[in-house]
C-alpha cells in the first residue's frame, strides 16, 4: 500500500479532509453535468464554493432549512439528477433524519448526503456543533451507504466514486487540518478496506476510519518499539462493512482494536463488533467517545481528553495484549 513518504515525518503535509471533497465535488460536476448541489447556508464552509461557481445553474442555495434540503434533493435524483447536499454533520443527518430516512432511503433515492465538522476536533464551536452520532443514525438506515475518509486525498476519490454510484450515500468530513496519509496512487474502492500497515506477525489489528486513521498508525510505530506489533487498517467505508478484511484481520492477530472521532455506541467500533460476534469472535477494545456530549476546546486538547489520542490507543492495545 502506497503512502505518504513524509507521513512520520513532522512536517508531513496537512489538509481539511472537507478540502478534498470539494475537489472532487468539482471534478464530478465536471464529468456529469447530472451532478447538481444543495446546500444549507454554508457554502464556503462545506467547500461546496467552487462547485457553486463552476456551475450556478446547478446549484442551490436552501438557506438554514435542512429539511427542504434532503427533500428537495430527493425530488431532483427522482428527476434523474445526482444531488449532493451538504451541511454541518450535526444539522445533516442530526436536524433532518426522518425527511433522509422517508424521501431518501425508503424511495431509495440517488441523493449524496455530506456532513462536514464531524467529531470534538471541531473545537471552540462546542458541543452543539460537534457531530458524535451521525454514523449510527446513518448506517441504521436501509439502503444507506456510509462512508469516512481518512484524509483530503481518499475524501476526493470517495466524492468521485459516490457520483457514479447510485442509491442513498452518507459522506462523514472532519474540519481541522489533518495529515495527508494516503497518496493519488493508494487504491480506493466503496466497501473494501485498505491496509495501511500489515506485518508477518501481528499481536493486535487495530481498525480505524475518519481523521483518527493517523493517530492509530502513530500508535502503532510507538507500540512497535515496546514489541507489540499491530495491524492498521483504514476502514473508510463503515456500510457495506469490509467482511473479508475484518474477519481475516481477527483471525491473524486474533485482537482488534477499533478508533473513531464518534461515540462508541452504534459507531464503527460497534459495526466491528456486531459483525464479528456472529462470525468470528475475538477480545475487542473500542476506543470512541464514551457516552458524553462534547466541549468547546482546541482540536488536539479535546482529542486527548476525550481519550482519543495515541496514548489511549496504546493503552487500550497494551490492556488487550495483556489480558491474553
Amino acid at each position: 500500500m502506497k503512502l505518504n513518504p513524509k507521513l512520520f515525518q513532522s512536517d508531513v503535509e496537512q489538509e481539511p479532509i472537507r478540502a478534498g471533497f470539494g475537489r472532487g465535488l468539482l471534478k464530478a460536476g465536471q464529468l456529469d453535468e447530472r451532478v447538481v448541489g444543495f446546500c444549507a447556508d454554508l457554502t464556503e464552509s462545506t467547500k461546496m464554493e467552487d462547485f457553486k461557481k463552476a456551475f450556478p445553474n446547478r446549484f442551490i442555495e436552501v438557506g438554514v432549512a435542512e429539511q427542504n434540503l434532503v427533500t428537495v434533493a430527493a425530488g431532483m435524483a427522482a428527476a434523474g439528477k445526482i444531488p449532493f447536499t451538504s451541511s454541518y454533520a450535526t444539522f445533516s443527518p442530526g436536524r433532518n433524519w426522518e425527511q433522509i430516512r422517508t424521501t431518501i432511503c425508503y424511495n431509495n433515492v440517488n441523493v449524496k448526503i455530506v456532513g462536514s465538522h464531524a467529531g470534538v476536533s471541531v473545537g471552540p464551536d462546542g458541543g452543539s456543533h460537534q457531530a458524535l452520532e451521525d454514523i449510527a443514525m446513518m448506517r441504521a438506515l436501509p439502503r444507506m451507504t456510509v462512508i469516512s475518509p481518512c484524509d483530503s486525498i481518499e475524501a476526493e476519490k470517495a466524492t468521485l466514486a459516490v457520483a457514479k454510484f447510485v442509491g442513498p450515500t452518507y459522506i462523514r468530513l472532519a474540519r481541522e487540518k489533518t495529515p495527508i496519509i494516503t497518496t493519488a496512487e493508494t487504491p480506493f474502492t466503496l466497501g473494501k478496506a485498505n491496509v495501511l500497515r500489515a506485518r508477518v506477525t501481528s499481536h493486535v489489528a487495530i481498525i480505524a476510519t475518519g481523521s483518527l486513521v493517523y493517530n492509530a498508525l502513530m500508535a502503532a510505530e510507538e507500540l512497535s518499539k515496546e514489541g507489540i506489533e499491530a495491524t492498521v487498517i483504514n476502514l473508510h467505508t463503515i456500510k457495506p462493512i469490509d467482511r473479508e478484511t475484518i474477519i481475516s484481520a481477527a483471525k491473524h492477530a486474533g485482537r482488534i482494536v477499533t478508533v473513531e472521532e464518534h461515540q462508541k455506541a452504534g459507531g464503527m467500533g460497534s459495526a466491528v463488533a456486531e459483525l464479528l460476534v456472529e462470525l468470528y469472535p475475538v477480545p475487542m477494545r473500542i476506543v470512541g467517545v464514551d457516552d458524553k456530549f462534547g466541549q468547546s476546546g482546541k482540536p488536539t486538547e479535546l482529542i486527548e481528553f476525550y481519550g482519543l489520542g495515541v496514548h489511549s490507543i496504546k493503552q487500550a492495545v497494551r490492556s488487550l495484549v495483556d489480558k491474553k
